[in-house]
């Protein structure tokens, strides 16, 4: 079989990966497995660092680096109280991208930057993009209302756009996308690349368990819910009775479920009580979360942890994209990439070919 077509972009060229597509940084899902999987097939793999200990962060990058020698990431919540130590790590060993799930403060990426890593913050609006793109940040990741997690309400065929228009720096657009059709549109409308998240999760190379994979095969484009009752921001998620049950909870039963998770985070995480009170009140300060929606942002590592890691869906939650309903196979990371790229450059014949000249 012939090798399929590249695509050189500017985010191919700043971090040295093959195709400009990049396997977001899902918490419980995004390790060293599906991570090195990706780097193989040619794309960018992010870690994912906000569930794990500096010391696990450590052991994940290292052990990325013993399957694959292709470039890869780690993502970072900027306001973690530990950022500072999670960016050494990254220095330290080399890594070759750094992405944030909120902007980082300008000494950070100006730390990284001096260290040779590129900073990839991920955006919601136009303003976030003008504001980090000012900051020195190399590129933007931003993501649509269809996109799974935290999500805002503004499409990506909208959003991408107004960021693009409003930066000189390059976007990756996510939310919504899962084939060479949608790698086309990105490319057409400006971006550097896609960024999936949902439909690296149903792959094989994926550490959900096989059931829950093949339960998020069973929704449709209507299995999704946008929610503020998990941890009090919008959350996007697979419509599970667990999830419709936390729908009609009041929010006393909340809350008293939240500090029985909070413990067990504290328990997993290895964080004093004081160091979880400084992550909530950084996340206050640049979130501008209320102390109600503080308590409850405790529930989504572990209420995550219970459905993607236990495959407990009576008990946890399971964050999906819209994108969800499009999807019915677990191909493996290497498969899914090499399908894109191809269905990719077909389309785009398809397209030119269909373009008429005119005279005169």
């Amino acid at each position: 079989m012939s090798m399929p077509a590249t695509f050189r972009t500017p985010l191919t060229e700043l971090t040295g990966v093959t195709h400009p597509i990049v396997q977001t940084g899902m918490g419980w899902v995004a390790g060293p497995r599906l991570v090195s999987a990706t780097a193989e097939a040619g794309g960018l793999g992010i870690l994912a660092s906000a569930t794990m200990t500096p010391a696990q962060l450590a052991s994940a990058i290292i052990e990325v680096k013993e399957r694959t020698t292709q470039p890869f990431g780690v993502n970072l919540r900027a306001d973690a109280a530990d950022a500072a130590q999670r960016i050494d790590l990254i220095i330290e060993h080399g890594v070759k991208v750094a992405s944030f799930a909120l902007a980082p403060k300008p000494e950070l990426i100006s730390r990284l930057k001096e260290s040779g890593v590129v900073v990839m913050p991920s955006v919601g609006a136009a303003k976030h993009a003008v504001k980090v793109a000012s900051w020195g940040a190399d590129l933007v990741m931003v993501q649509g209302g269809e996109g799974g997690g935290h999500t805002g309400s503004v499409p990506t065929t909208l959003l991408l756009p107004s960021v693009i228009d409003a930066v000189d720096i390059p976007v990756v657009a996510a939310g919504g996308f899962f084939d060479g059709r949608g790698l086309i549109a990105a490319l057409s409308y400006g971006a550097a690349g896609i960024g999936m998240g949902t439909r690296f999760l149903l792959t094989s190379d994926s550490a959900v368990p096989e059931e829950i994979r093949r339960r998020y095969l069973t929704f449709g484009l209507d299995g999704t819910v946008v929610t503020t009752r998990a941890d009090g921001m919008p959350h996007r998620l697979l419509r599970t009775e667990f999830i419709d049950t936390l729908e009609k909870e009041g929010l006393t039963t909340r809350l008293l479920h939240t500090l029985r998770r909070t413990a067990q985070f504290k328990q997993l995480s290895g964080l004093s009580w004081s160091q979880l009170m400084r992550d909530g009140q950084s996340m206050k300060r640049s979130g501008g979360r209320t102390w109600a929606q503080m308590v409850l942002a405790a529930n989504t590592p572990m209420l995550l942890k219970a459905g993607l890691v236990e495959g407990d869906t009576e008990a946890g939650m399971l964050a999906s994209g819209q994108v969800v309903g499009m999807i019915d196979d677990l191909p493996s990371c290497e498969e899914l990439i090499d399908r894109i790229i191809r269905d990719a450059a077909e389309r785009l014949r398809a397209a030119q070919g269909n373009l008429v000249g005119t005279t005169g």
